[in-house]
């Protein structure tokens, strides 16, 4: 096994079921044990009231990415409020720390702990001779990079990786900077996350993002959560969901797990709930689908309706069906081809259940179906989120108010790397644009994802990968091979806030370039600079820091990101240094490149910014047909092997992405564990397994490879026959590099194929 990610426990195991609502006063204590651990109780606690209040000059939470609230003071949540403290430490890495340990011994650490060590100071170069990372200038820095990049024989020896947590403008600025080099090698965090979503979405109507916007949560009858932990990964969801059931409206939560947001909550900023202790249902229905059982669910809601439209005329939309969709009939035939009894036997859930969801479908008059990475990482995601797309299509819930498409995004601007440019599968007219605006020509052919870029890194064909924020070795998948991969390369770049894996798993050369966190003033010439973002509802708004930098040499990532460009090139006709001097500058010519952020300074000024155009929204569909299109899919086979079983990786509560806060999973009653998996109480009987009995866990690939993890503890939880699950990134160990889909190319984080015995 690998070094522990999390930190080393504290106790004895302890799983006991989690009956209390979510959030309420047990966010309100975590988040006090936090802001104590940080020492940051006053200066955190200030912090509170800047967190999404761009109106009074603050900052977007550096989480996730719903969308804030206008006029609510405290729009936050527990997991935004922790990511905003372990930002604000006053922990910090000097060049001191890394000439007392070397890189090797570093490797030994468990995560959570080199992350703890605080925030990075200055830029680090690492030194092959000592094992070190030394200190190294900016200057130096740049130079080694842009050394490195005109030293390769082609521009495409070169990967460019971003995480969701990276600013419009600095997003802009590198996309402009890879393709102004020549190469569309553009990995992004969205390869592994919500990439079928874009796809599905954009095959369907025409574009790759949601349609609904937070006033049509107010006025749906029916909202369908599908595949989201709302609790951990969308906290700020709990509000709308509980809102709805005051007003008699409907939720229907879908996951194989009954999640703490699914049953019921106190909303933190609801002063006479908390102090009453009083909770909100936030579901009406709860439905435990087998894992990938999603699209035979839906095709079930599907065909129920279309059996109520025999005897009720309003049932479906025909109307609407006739003037804006294409393909209706076809999906008909389709859905009446496909039995009940294949429905059930795919989705794991009885016709009996489904009628009810369908049921509380018809009856709402506007309904939104919103979706998350329980949907997303599976084999046949694309299909499964296209027949989401289909039942909405066939009660006309697209393009009016409180209805529509609502996939959940996880990182706070994943969204808006995407509008910006960032992907290896750019628009030609995006290009012509780029081209026209900029001045460059940029290239045509096809880049590299991320489970291209780790193969081309093997084979030896990246010879340079940066890494902008996030964590790439500890995130991707295929761990072992993913760290081979990255150890061949000539040189790795990372730009971070903190120290963490991928620092430790770099290439002959590495360099680690520290930048300013989204809470810190951005000050360039004098002047506080804003960056903007783009929240799940394509809301554009600005965010400004407001605490000092946690050291005097930090850059900005716009102003990292200008000097590596002008460093690999030189003769550039693109004035880097002087969009760094205003940020304005950048927004200016996102303008005249980017669809939607015409008038962009003047329009992110506004209250609560603007949101981009959204063509599906108004009924106008930018698919080949001009209409929403119905896809005609058959139900994949997702009903797992004798003896088999369908292994999910996912966060637990106390972590985001690849930061692992403790080793505790309140939400699911987890304390002092993290190596575990999550089963069926008659499957682990069936193997004969007892609570916390160690296990071996054995992956069974796409190549016909296998992988084995032993000591993994076994936990009865709620849960279908042939489904478990565990905890990313521990598991990331299972899952092959050629385990990812062929439609949507995203590794398969939720459809492992495992066997699981105890451990002999």
């Amino acid at each position: 096994m690998e070094p522990r990610v999390g930190p080393v426990p504290k106790g004895a195991p302890v799983s006991k079921p989690y009956t209390h609502p979510a959030a309420g006063w047990g966010a309100a204590k975590a988040v006090t044990e936090v802001l104590v651990e940080e020492r940051e109780v006053v200066l955190g606690s200030l912090e509170m009231l800047k967190m999404n209040q761009e109106d009074s000059g603050g900052f977007d939470c550096p989480g996730c990415a719903w969308p804030d609230t206008k006029g609510l003071a405290l729009d936050l949540c527990e997991n935004g409020i922790k990511h905003t403290t372990w930002e604000m430490t006053r922990k910090r890495v000097t060049r001191e720390f890394f000439a007392s340990h070397s890189v090797t011994s570093l490797f030994d650490w468990n995560d959570h702990d080199l992350e703890a060590e605080g925030r990075l100071t200055e830029p680090m170069v690492y030194d092959p001779e000592t094992d070190h990372y030394v200190p190294i200038s900016w200057a130096d820095a740049f130079k080694l990079f842009g050394d490195s990049v005109r030293a390769l024989e082609s521009p495409d020896q070169a990967a460019y990786y971003t995480s969701g947590r990276l600013g419009n403008e600095a997003s802009f600025l590198y996309q402009l900077m890879a393709r102004e080099l020549g190469t569309n090698n553009q990995p992004d965090c969205a390869n592994m996350c919500t990439e079928a979503g874009s796809r599905a979405m954009l095959a369907s109507l025409g574009t790759g993002k949601g349609t609904v916007d937070l006033k049509d949560w107010e006025a749906a009858d029916a909202v369908f959560v599908v595949g989201i932990n709302a609790a951990s990964n969308a906290p700020r969801m709990l509000t709308p969901l509980a809102q709805l059931y005051r007003k008699g409206k409907k939720v229907v939560h879908i996951n194989p797990q009954v999640e703490a947001g699914a049953t019921r909550t106190i909303i933190p900023h609801e002063i006479l709930a908390m102090a009453t202790f009083h909770a909100t249902p936030t579901s009406n229905l709860n439905i435990q689908p087998r894992s990938a059982g999603d699209m035979a669910l839906m095709r079930g809601i599907a065909k129920a309706t279309l059996e109520m439209a025999e005897s009720d005329e309003h049932a479906i939309d025909r109307l609407f069906l006739e003037r804006h969709t294409e393909g209706f009939e076809a999906y008909r035939r389709v859905v009446e081809a496909t039995s009940w009894e294949e429905i059930v036997h795919q989705s794991g859930v009885s016709k009996q259940e489904i009628l009810k969801a369908a049921s509380i479908y018809r009856e709402a008059d506007r309904s939104i179906i919103t979706w998350g990475l329980g949907v997303n990482q599976h084999e046949h995601a694309v299909d499964t989120i296209r027949e989401i797309v289909n039942v909405l299509l066939l009660r006309g819930n697209i393009g009016r108010e409180g209805a529509g498409a609502a996939p959940n995004r996880g990182h706070s601007n994943v969204q808006g790397n995407r509008t910006c440019g960032i992907t290896n599968t750019p628009d030609p007219e995006f290009l012509d644009k780029l081209a026209e605006v900029c001045g460059i020509d940029p290239p045509r052919k096809e880049g590299l994802d991320v489970v291209g870029t780790i193969e081309a890194m093997d084979r030896g064909d990246i010879k340079v990968f940066v890494g902008m924020a996030g964590n790439f070795a500890l995130a991707s998948p295929d761990t072992r091979f993913t760290y081979a991969s990255l150890r061949k390369v000539d040189l790795t770049v990372y730009v971070s806030t903190k120290l963490n894996r991928s620092h430790l798993v770099h290439g002959r050369r590495a360099l680690i370039l520290p930048c300013l966190g989204r809470t810190e003033k951005d000050v360039q010439r004098g002047t506080p600079q804003r960056i903007s973002v783009e929240d799940g509802d394509s809301m554009v708004h600005l965010s400004q820091g407001n605490q000092h930098p946690a050291s005097p040499q930090l850059l900005s990532e716009p102003a990292i990101i200008a000097g590596l460009a002008r460093a690999a090139l030189p003769d550039s006709r693109t004035p880097w240094e002087w969009y760094v001097e205003d940020y304005d500058r950048i927004r200016d010519t996102m303008a005249d490149v980017l669809y939607g952020f015409e008038d962009f300074n003047r329009r992110v000024r506004l209250p609560m910014g603007f949101r981009i155009k959204q063509p599906a929204r108004e009924l106008v569909f930018l698919t080949p047909s001009g209409h929403a299109e119905f896809s005609h899919a058959p139900l994949p086979d997702v009903v797992p092997r004798a003896g088999r079983l369908v292994l999910g990786a996912m966060r637990s509560h106390d972590q985001w992405n690849t930061t692992i806060y403790t080793d505790n999973d309140r939400y699911r009653g987890i304390r002092n564990l993290r190596t575990l998996v999550f089963m069926n109480g008659d499957d682990m009987r069936e193997r004969g397994l007892e609570e916390f009995q160690p296990t071996v866990i054995t992956a069974h690939a796409k190549d016909g490879t296998v992988r084995t993890l032993r000591g993994f503890l076994a936990v009865e939880h709620d849960i279908p026959r042939g489904v478990t699950a565990g905890y990313m990134p521990e598991l990331n160990q299972l899952l092959s590099i050629s385990d990812y889909s062929a439609q949507s190319d995203q590794p398969l984080m939720k459809q492992l194929d495992v066997t699981i015995e105890a451990a002999g």
